[in-house]
């Protein structure tokens, strides 16, 4: 992979590989991509949570294999190993986090808030994934592994809370 390169993710936008591995754009953000493209994820999460069960794990099976593909190729295109721009993966990470969350915009933003630090922190065995698998696979299962973590946090505090 060239790690020198003179294109931007704004010059590959309109691509649709690239428009959906940038978050449709969210992570053309200048501040905090990762976060915004959370954000653009939790409003899709809204429709998204109208689905019966298998239709929301058919969503978050065939979005995490696509975006293998769709992270890679952008990974490819900018020449960039994880480039702050792909939010694809927090899409995916942040249903993951809210398989079967409990209704209410309080869980809404309890799963964005945890998503999110385990995104950052990246505890055992995420950040070994972060730096060792690599390409669209290493981009989308870090997410994946954060959202999952944040899943088990968020069913947890639903069941003690309620």
């Amino acid at each position: 992979m060239n790690n020198v390169t003179n294109i931007k993710p704004r010059d590959i936008i309109f691509h649709p590989v690239h428009f959906l591995s940038l978050g449709l754009g969210s992570g053309l953000s200048p501040f905090a991509p990762g976060t915004t493209g959370t954000l653009l994820a939790v409003l899709l999460y809204i429709p998204l949570a109208t689905l019966p069960l298998w239709g929301y794990i058919a969503v978050l099976i065939l979005g995490s294999l696509l975006g293998i593909y769709l992270c890679q190729k952008t990974t490819d295109r900018l020449g960039v190993k994880d480039h702050p721009a792909i939010v694809w993966d927090e899409f995916l990470g942040y249903w993951l986090t809210m398989l079967m969350a409990p209704a209410g915009w309080e869980w809404i933003l309890v799963g964005f808030v945890l998503f999110r630090l385990f995104d950052i922190w990246k505890p055992w065995p995420i950040s070994v994934i972060d730096h060792k698998v690599k390409g669209g696979l290493g981009i989308m299962l870090d997410d994946l592994l954060a959202g999952a973590y944040a899943l088990v946090v968020l069913q947890l505090s639903f069941y003690f809370i309620r």
